[in-house]
């Protein structure tokens, strides 16, 4: 501490700090980041000499690896028991916070929504407790919210909404809090430090280089949680996957062999199921130490709700790093496999760099694939590819293809039609099932009613679009009804307009009535908004309405990429040839979302003339 009241005002320091961070996490920390060090480390330093703490070791920006976040200031101690101590301390230089009884876990700083500080700060001591102490390294861990500029009535009106909850054990300590009043000790007490004494540089050497993975009591309760759940109950070639993967476990346990097992199948087959029926499993298992990966933020949210905030770390998204705590006796089970990232950064030969590196560290690597699911041009793994990887890797292994429907009312008739529908080329079938509410919708507004409708009798509904209108919408509401639609009906020209769902990651303060991006399928409100490729990938709802844009029309017996047509950046300035394989999976995800049924509806006179000719008027 002596040392950080030296430095941490010099600008040399700042400086160095941000080289590490760069280093460290691959991005230079933002100007607002920086900003703050700035302001609170020195306020911190002063706060923390002024209740005689100076010999206790302090960690800023410590990372806590499996979850991606870092807390801001860690202190190092022994505790009176004689256990190494951590203390997390949540950092704010708030003096002014907006609080609202509709959302007491949360708090609007000018038009920013966070997490309640105290909130924010048991869930560092939770992953600490979880992560990191255990039997061979146990660790006392606590957690205390500093805000140093924060007046008397915001903190109390911070301590209000979490005083009887689990966050109570985290005091929120303000400006006249953090002063040396009655006592230096007091002052100490109050920031849950008061009996911390020294350690030596050894047990900071062995903190700083423990492994952080998963304790059996983390892998306990996740495995209850999907034990109990009904949702994650397996039939069919679905069982025999999952004991095609057991099988690999086992081997890999047992004769120490690694495999690489793809579950291949299209939209409905139930691919996340297993993969969180698995998880289940191997976390149930002496020493597992399992991962449910997805590259969708989408669906590690809604997977995280499911079985609970505490499998945070064990549910993960997998963009550019590999977890913490992977080990050769993890098991990694990565879902939706066909959205990984294959940038040209990360790709170096045929394979993509850091999913070799996750596949080579795991004992047993699982891949869940639909590649009639890519939509990018910088996502993509196919089957082909991982068996070959495999093969030059010298792993084991196994594919098991689903067949069985699970979405679509179980109409496989129906994601057989979908399947032919958005082929290149080639005539395709009239619809003829009989098992899948099927039809054209004559209009945008009958689109809609359609949803309503559904929606009013107690079922969920949701309309989805090509992205071919902008989408400018600010984060918050209220939101711009940007996707237009001009028609006519026999009184003249008509103008349809609704908003695209929303970009935040998290539901606007003021207006809960409209869902955040991850919950936009499933949440109230969202059959106001339109969702996207990106919102609706892996989700599903009982009733599906899909609006075809200007980018995919039909001509004939093809399909006619318009890729100008597209505002997406990452795919309008691809050729047209290029730019149709990804229109026709994207329209093809779109038309699988519902389990009981799906109305299409295209911009174009022709192409909607086209689906009218498949889907007679007689089959609604």
């Amino acid at each position: 501490m002596a040392e950080a009241a030296r430095r941490v005002g010099d600008e040399a320091f700042i400086a160095a700090t941000e080289r590490r961070f760069t280093t460290m996490f691959g991005v230079a920390p933002s100007v607002e980041e920086v900003r703050s060090w700035r302001r609170s480390w020195p306020a911190l330093v002063e706060i923390l000499r002024s209740a005689g703490l100076d010999a206790v070791h302090l960690l800023l920006e410590y990372s806590l690896p499996a979850t991606g976040e870092r807390v801001d200031a860690l202190l190092l101690g022994r505790g009176a028991e004689g256990r190494l101590c951590a203390v997390a301390i949540e950092l704010k230089q708030w003096t002014r916070a907006y609080l609202s009884p509709l959302r007491p876990g949360m708090v609007r700083i000018k038009e920013c929504v966070v997490q309640h500080p105290a909130r924010q700060v048991g869930g560092y001591v939770h992953y600490l407790q979880q992560w990191v102490s255990r039997d061979e390294f146990p660790l006392t861990v606590r957690g205390t919210v500093v805000l140093h500029d924060a007046p008397p009535e915001l903190v109390t009106a911070l301590r209000a909404p979490v005083e009887h909850g689990p966050a109570r054990a985290y005091p929120v300590l303000g400006r006249d809090d953090l002063t040396p009043q009655p006592s230096a000790q007091a002052l100490a007490q109050r920031l849950g430090c008061a009996e911390l004494s020294p350690v030596g540089w050894d047990d900071i050497e062995r903190f700083l280089q423990v492994e952080h993975r998963p304790s059996p009591a983390l892998l306990a309760r996740a495995g209850d949680v999907i034990e109990g759940r009904d949702a994650f109950a397996l039939i069919g070639d679905q069982d025999l996957a999952r004991q095609e993967v057991l099988h690999a476990v086992q081997a890999a346990r047992e004769r120490g062999t690694k495999s690489i097992v793809v579950v291949t199948g299209g939209p409905g087959t139930g691919k996340t199921v297993i993969a969180c029926r698995l998880l289940g499993d191997v976390c149930q298992q002496p020493q597992g130490n399992p991962r449910l990966l997805s590259p969708s933020g989408t669906l590690t949210r809604q997977l995280r709700r499911t079985v609970g905030e505490h499998s945070r770390g064990l549910i993960a998204t997998f963009l550019d790093r590999i977890p913490a705590g992977i080990t050769d006796t993890s098991v990694v089970l990565l879902d939706e496999a066909h959205r990984a990232r294959t940038y040209p950064d990360h790709q170096q030969d045929a394979f993509p760099v850091t999913l070799g590196n996750l596949v080579k560290r795991a004992a047993v690597t699982v891949l869940f694939l639909d590649e009639r699911q890519i939509v990018r041009p910088t996502e993509g793994l196919t089957l082909q590819q991982l068996q070959q990887h495999a093969q030059d890797s010298g792993l084991c292994f196994a594919h098991i293809d689903l067949v069985s429907q699970f979405r679509c009312n179980g109409s496989r008739a129906y994601q057989q039609w979908v399947d032919d529908l958005f082929q290149p080329e080639g005539p395709a079938s009239g619809w003829q099932g009989s098992d899948y509410d099927l039809a054209v919708a004559e209009d945008p507004e009958q689109l809609e009613q359609w949803v309503a409708e559904h929606i009013r009798g107690g079922r969920t509904a949701r309309m989805t679009a090509g992205f071919c209108w902008t989408w400018n919408s600010p984060p918050t509401p209220p939101l711009l009804p940007e996707v237009e639609i001009p028609w006519e009906d026999p009184a003249g020209p008509r103008i349809w307009a609704r908003p695209w769902n929303s970009r935040a990651d998290e539901p606007a303060f003021d207006h809960p009535d409209v869902p955040a991006r991850p919950f936009w399928a499933t949440d109230n409100g969202g059959h106001d908004q339109v969702g996207c490729i990106y919102t609706a990938q892996g989700m599903e709802y009982a009733f599906n309405a899909v609006i075809m844009g200007g980018d995919l029309v039909r001509r004939g017996e093809q399909w006619i990429a318009h890729p100008e047509e597209s505002q997406d950046s990452q795919l309008r300035g691809l050729p047209p040839h290029r730019y149709l394989r990804y229109a026709l999976n994207t329209y093809r995800v779109l038309a699988t979302r519902g389990s009981q049924g799906t109305r299409f509806y295209s911009t174009d006179a022709i192409t909607q003339d086209y689906l009218q000719t498949l889907i007679r008027p007689n089959d609604r």
